[in-house]
């Protein structure tokens, strides 16, 4: 992949990503002002359980499709890269379709047992519609960054954020009008919405697109090696991201109940559950949309290098790679710091939201470069080592939920997460150095 292709497709993507954030960021006001922060923690509270079963569904298998594409597209081999997302996909989407009828028929067990807030029944069973949306369009997305196409999923991306929002607000106008209470079954239905819109476009293109490609006859020997391949691929990066998810999920879930533990009621709990999730956490991620934007394409782009013997050009990326995302996430830090609190209260009307931003400020450099590097790591077929180092990550942010919230309420769960990241990039460094030198010879230490 040359470096115009490479800068080009970033820039599009980070474009339309900002600008999503930025819809994103309105959505979130928009929400905090008529569910309230109450009410944005219960929908957040779900967050942990769609992250899981959208994991099942689709993390190993869209990972696979876009490396496995670009892999084959780098030998000219169109017809295999075809297979391999047509067998990816319909794979995702049957794992879709079975989580899905599972979670609306045990909503009542996960809402009541498992996330203990019963409040968040109908919101499950809304959201159970979304996952064969959510996972379809993924997987389409993925062979678009697979081809080094990222037109198509950032005009999507940009779509989802707009009907979400958009029909978000009709549907509190329709609940206005009729009288009806607003609760977080407004966010639900938007997101419901967004999916229904971002599969049926997908849906349309990629149909437009093969329906202008040759029509090739596989053998049961090019399938079954296509599965097995996906399979290898897919299989370990699934097992890696279900337990992440879980770890993830246990570690959210926890966060109001030690908070009670610290001395809140409830209600007190998911009200700085939901500034902290809500509000705080977005606020943060968002610069990070550049970094999200590159990390897309560096997966595709080192297994293509891989795949073409150009192995040597892997350490230049991920010199770059670490500069870059340093001295954005340097720049984040100053600006969050000195400005986190009128940042907070101008946008959020809440001056909390405002010192969380301030004390997540540090967390910038580290975090930003985490997410670029694991892609790295997962083009270079090393997902066991971002397991690895991900295990080690959640485990310190667990261990600061159970043992310093209770202690030192929310601010003990932000110095846990400052500690994850630091030693997140730590483990990822020392990993790229023994790396590097093994294949190439090279060390970014030079």
């Amino acid at each position: 992949m040359s470096k115009k292709h490479f800068f080009w497709g970033t820039f599009i993507l980070t474009c339309t990503g900002l600008f999503s954030r930025l819809i994103g960021f309105f959505y979130r006001i928009f929400l905090s002002c008529s569910i309230g922060a109450q009410g944005l923690g219960i929908f957040q509270l779900t967050l942990p359980l769609q992250t899981l079963i959208m994991t099942i569904s689709t993390s190993g298998i869209q990972t696979a499709i876009s490396r496995l594409t670009a892999s084959c597209l780098a030998v000219k081999s169109k017809e295999h890269a075809h297979l391999r997302f047509f067998l990816g996909t319909s794979f995702a989407l049957l794992l879709s379709l079975l989580s899905s009828v599972f979670l609306y028929t045990k909503a009542d067990f996960f809402a009541v047992q498992i996330l203990k807030e019963a409040r968040t029944l109908p919101l499950l069973q809304i959201l159970s519609f979304s996952f064969p949306l959510g996972t379809l369009h993924t997987c389409i997305n993925s062979y678009y960054f697979g081809r080094k196409k990222t037109l198509l999923p950032s005009a999507i991306q940009l779509l989802e954020q707009i009907i979400r929002f958009g029909s978000t607000y009709l549907i509190y106008c329709i609940f206005l009008s009729e009288g009806k209470e607003i609760t977080p079954v407004i966010a639900a239905g938007g997101a419901l919405s967004s999916e229904f819109a971002a599969a049926l476009a997908s849906l349309l293109a990629i149909t437009f697109h093969f329906h202008n490609c040759p029509k090739p006859l596989f053998s049961f020997s090019d399938t079954a090696a296509a599965t097995k391949e996906l399979f290898h691929m897919s299989l370990p990066l699934t097992l890696n991201r279900i337990l992440l998810s879980l770890l993830s999920g246990i570690e959210m879930i926890l966060i109001p109940q030690m908070l009670c533990v610290f001395g809140l009621n409830k209600e007190s709990a998911l009200t700085i559950y939901g500034i902290f999730t809500g509000m705080v956490i977005p606020f943060i991620l968002f610069p990070s949309a550049i970094t999200n934007s590159a990390s897309v394409l560096l997966t595709p782009s080192v297994a293509e290098f891989q795949a073409l013997g150009k192995s040597s050009r892997i350490p230049y990326v991920i010199k770059k790679t670490i500069q870059c995302c340093l001295f954005l996430g340097s720049v984040c830090c100053f600006t969050f710091f000195f400005f986190g609190k009128p940042i907070g209260i101008f946008l959020f009307k809440n001056l909390t939201a405002g010192t969380y931003i301030r004390t997540m400020a540090f967390i910038c450099p580290f975090l930003y470069l985490n997410t670029a590097l694991s892609s790295i790591l997962n083009g270079l077929g090393k997902p066991g080592t971002c397991l690895f180092h991900n295990i080690v990550g959640i485990g310190i942010r667990l261990t600061a939920v159970i043992f310093a919230v209770p202690r030192l309420g929310i601010k003990g769960y932000l110095y846990g997460i400052l500690l994850s990241e630091l030693t997140h990039s730590l483990l990822h460094l020392f990993s790229f150095s023994y790396i590097i030198q093994k294949i190439t010879g090279f060390s970014y230490r030079q």
